[in-house]
């Protein structure tokens, strides 16, 4: 990792573009054509495509994938949190990788052959500083029907904490799922507010979640007892939320899907979606 520093513009990057560099040429990847993101929309990854016959599985063993991914999630949870969701995805056929996983992770080296001086840019004159928190969900997955959640956190205005995973449970519609998510942001969020109150001193007002479903957000302010007859199915465990927000803890405001910072850890976007997200994570060209 390269930490460079611009006193006159006021930034801090941090980059991996000689690791990045060092992935092409073991993967024999330094002639690939660059694309412009690391996972089509129209591309739909299962359990389906992998292999069931040995001789197919005895042939995919022989190909580096689990080394590859390995390598991806240093990248995606390190300094390109515009890498999560693909690399998510992609973990989750390790043990048994078909001949589509394996093209789907040498496209996501395309994307890096493209994007490998991206950096997170902390700073700078136009920042929007302070801590800003974003939690969204997708719909439900066709495989499963588990949703995906994502939140990240940015401060002085780049990504300093991140995630994409699917949920434990199905849910039942959107506003559950967004609902659940809110709850595993929370829980990053709290841990937040008790770090920055031991550096800075105690914070005396809630944290703001951003979320885009405007039921999950009165699904979270709700009295106790209203929505019971829709929600009482729904584990206690995510319920908590509701305690922090009378506590005064964290607030949830609304936020327009377009402007959902999130949005980019649930799903796979378009370059003309995609593009505009990276670079509210902070990811800009060193």
């Amino acid at each position: 990792m390269e930490v460079r520093r611009d006193r006159k513009r006021r930034t801090l990057t941090l980059t991996q573009s000689t690791y990045v560099d060092a992935l092409m040429e073991k993967f024999g990847m330094t002639d690939a054509k660059p694309i412009s993101v690391p996972l089509a929309p129209d591309q739909n990854l299962s359990v389906e495509q992998c292999p069931t016959d040995d001789a197919t599985k005895l042939q995919m063993k022989k190909l580096p994938y689990r080394e590859l991914i390995g390598a991806l999630v240093w990248l995606s949870t390190a300094t390109r949190p515009d890498l999560a969701f693909t690399v998510a995805v992609l973990s989750r056929f390790v043990s048994n990788p078909g001949r589509a996983h394996w093209d789907a992770a040498k496209r996501t080296l395309q994307y890096l052959k493209g994007t490998r001086t991206l950096g997170l840019t902390f700073g700078g004159s136009e920042t929007k500083f302070g801590l800003n928190i974003f939690a969204d969900a997708d719909g439900m997955s066709m495989e499963n029907r588990k949703a995906i959640s994502g939140y990240v956190f940015t401060l002085n205005g780049a990504a300093i904490s991140w995630s994409s995973r699917q949920q434990e449970i199905t849910a039942l519609s959107m506003t559950e799922a967004e609902y659940i998510s809110i709850t595993y942001c929370a829980k990053e969020a709290l841990w937040f507010r008790k770090f920055i109150g031991e550096l800075f001193g105690p914070i005396h007002t809630p944290l703001t979640i951003y979320n885009d479903n405007q039921s999950a957000i009165a699904l979270a302010y709700a009295e106790l007892g209203q929505f019971h007859a829709r929600t009482k199915h729904i584990d206690v465990r995510y319920h908590f939320i509701r305690d922090h927000i009378q506590a005064e803890t964290l607030k949830l405001v609304y936020c327009p899907t377009t402007e959902m910072l999130a949005d980019i850890f649930t799903k796979p976007l378009a370059s003309f979606k995609f593009k505009p997200l990276r670079e509210g994570l902070g990811l800009i060209s060193a």
